[in-house]
């Protein structure tokens, strides 16, 4: 982040479509206090741009090829945790909007987000403030207010339920906990729906916040 009022701040273009990085980009460059510095098509394309052009802003598509947006956000952040990421997509179920942010991105925006608004998210990110698209905070908002509805049923759990609770707390997604445990991943959406069932969550996000008020995520 800078001070100096004559900054713009550097932002990347993730996305598989060119058409889209090419609107993102027409219209990113008429701001004063933006330049975009590159695009990539997916996500390992994403990381080598980042260790190029050590943008401040990395705007991340999340369904492409080769590598996915949310594995790079969790890359990106990890290896250059200086640079903002905002994911940009067009999908706001639980999974991904939770796994996004426990991954470090700073913000989470629909592809319908209003031009000016996408502006202010990208300022507001150099800055390392959070931006969300309405939705997705509205959608948080009452996945973290809402009580379990059974919050006293973790003895009915089977150890390896347990397992995949505390990795779902951890932020991982059905893929990553289906590597993690050597099972399909098949047999991870049947885990979660048992410990849903279970425990009387109305969501993976649900549970994810159980794990971890209850400590179940330590490695």
């Amino acid at each position: 982040m800078s001070n100096n009022s004559d900054y713009r701040v550097r932002v990347l273009i993730v996305d598989d479509h060119a058409v889209v990085r090419q609107g993102l980009i027409t219209f990113l460059e008429l701001q004063d206090e933006i330049e975009v510095v590159g695009e990539a098509c997916n996500g390992r394309e994403a990381m080598q741009k980042v260790k190029e052009l050590k943008p401040d802003v990395v705007l991340m598509d999340l369904v492409m090829p080769v590598m996915d947006g949310l594995t790079a956000i969790k890359e990106i952040k990890q290896l250059w945790p200086e640079t903002e990421v905002i994911a940009l997509t067009s999908f706001a179920d639980d999974e991904k909007v939770f796994t996004a942010l426990r991954s470090g991105a700073t913000g989470y925006l629909l592809k319908d987000v209003q031009p000016n608004d996408l502006v202010k998210a990208v300022l507001a990110a150099e800055r390392g403030e959070v931006q969300l698209h309405p939705e997705v905070a509205k959608k948080l908002m009452h996945e973290v207010i809402a009580p379990p509805k059974a919050a006293d049923n973790l003895e009915e759990l089977t150890e390896r339920e347990r397992e995949v609770l505390g990795l779902l707390g951890r932020g991982m997604s059905n893929k990553e906990i289906a590597r993690e445990i050597s099972v399909s991943e098949k047999t991870v959406k049947a885990h979660v729906s048992s410990i849903l069932n279970k425990l009387g969550l109305p969501g993976r996000t649900h549970a994810a916040l159980y794990a971890v008020k209850r400590g179940l995520t330590v490695q």
